[in-house]
């Protein structure tokens, strides 16, 4: 399917690794000239390297960090022509409210959570100035299906959730779609390392990490590749109707009342 997204611009956080990096191939497949962002040089080249070499665009490379304050004005003012912006940097660590104390809490939403809002305000005043633009919050289910556990991961996503649907109710009039894709469970490095680590704890054995995904529903974890395909088209102007919509891409986790 052509997505008509041939010589847009398209910037995309957290985009060396894991859902970012399939993301920004998805939209390279398509047309779709880049600007890469993450913390670490290195990992940047090889993902820049990695795209321009399969697919002929433009790939430009900015390494920073979201959290720090003035980033997103910085990064705006820096490529400020953009058609596209998917957010979708960083994370926000497991455990309770007693195990999350306040230095850990707001650290992870700097990130996640201020990152998006301030990338999205820089980029939305220019986008609305344009009447032309496409906003892309990667979030999560645990936004819906909250968990004691992971609360300050869930609270994060909730207020993203929030925050996508409250703004892209009315963006639209002003020529900008905002909208959102929670995730489930998703076979990045990430999760596959944590996996891994539980194998060997329970069986001995990391190699039977996939062992553990038969709780997951479907009895797997969702491809990057699902995930960047959902965004790649919810970004096109096949979805031209689409705002203040978050799409959930869990197996059906987030309505399943249990996973046992």
């Amino acid at each position: 399917m052509d997505l008509k997204l041939t010589d847009r611009s398209a910037l995309v956080t957290g985009a060396s690794k894991g859902i970012g990096f399939a993301v920004a191939q998805a939209l390279a497949a398509e047309g779709c000239h880049l600007h890469l962002i993450a913390r670490t040089q290195a990992d940047l080249e090889s993902a820049r390297d990695r795209i321009a070499s399969r697919h002929g665009v433009r790939v430009g490379i900015h390494p920073m960090d979201l959290a720090e304050r003035g980033r997103a004005r910085e990064l705006a003012a820096k490529c400020p022509d953009i058609d596209i912006l998917v957010n979708n940097a960083g994370s926000i660590p497991r455990g309770t409210l007693e195990e999350i104390d306040e230095e850990r809490w707001r650290a992870a939403w700097d990130l996640k959570v201020f990152g998006y809002i301030n990338l999205t305000r820089e980029y939305f005043r220019l986008m609305k100035q344009r009447r032309r633009g496409v906003i892309v919050n990667i979030i999560g289910n645990g936004g819906e299906r909250l968990d004691a556990a992971y609360i300050a991961g869930g609270a994060g996503n909730a207020a993203l959730m929030a925050f996508t649907r409250a703004l892209g109710g009315s963006s639209g009039d002003l020529g900008v779609r905002v909208v959102g894709i929670n995730p489930g469970p998703v076979a990045t490095e990430r999760l596959i390392g944590l996996m891994r680590n539980a194998a060997q704890s329970k069986f001995g054995d990391p190699e039977r990490w996939r062992e553990l995904e038969k709780a997951f529903p479907l009895g797997r974890a969702a491809t990057v590749d699902e995930i960047a395909a959902t965004a790649a088209l919810l970004a096109s102007d096949l979805s031209s109707y689409t705002t203040g919509t978050i799409v959930t891409i869990d197996g059906g986790m987030a309505n399943r009342g249990s996973l046992i």
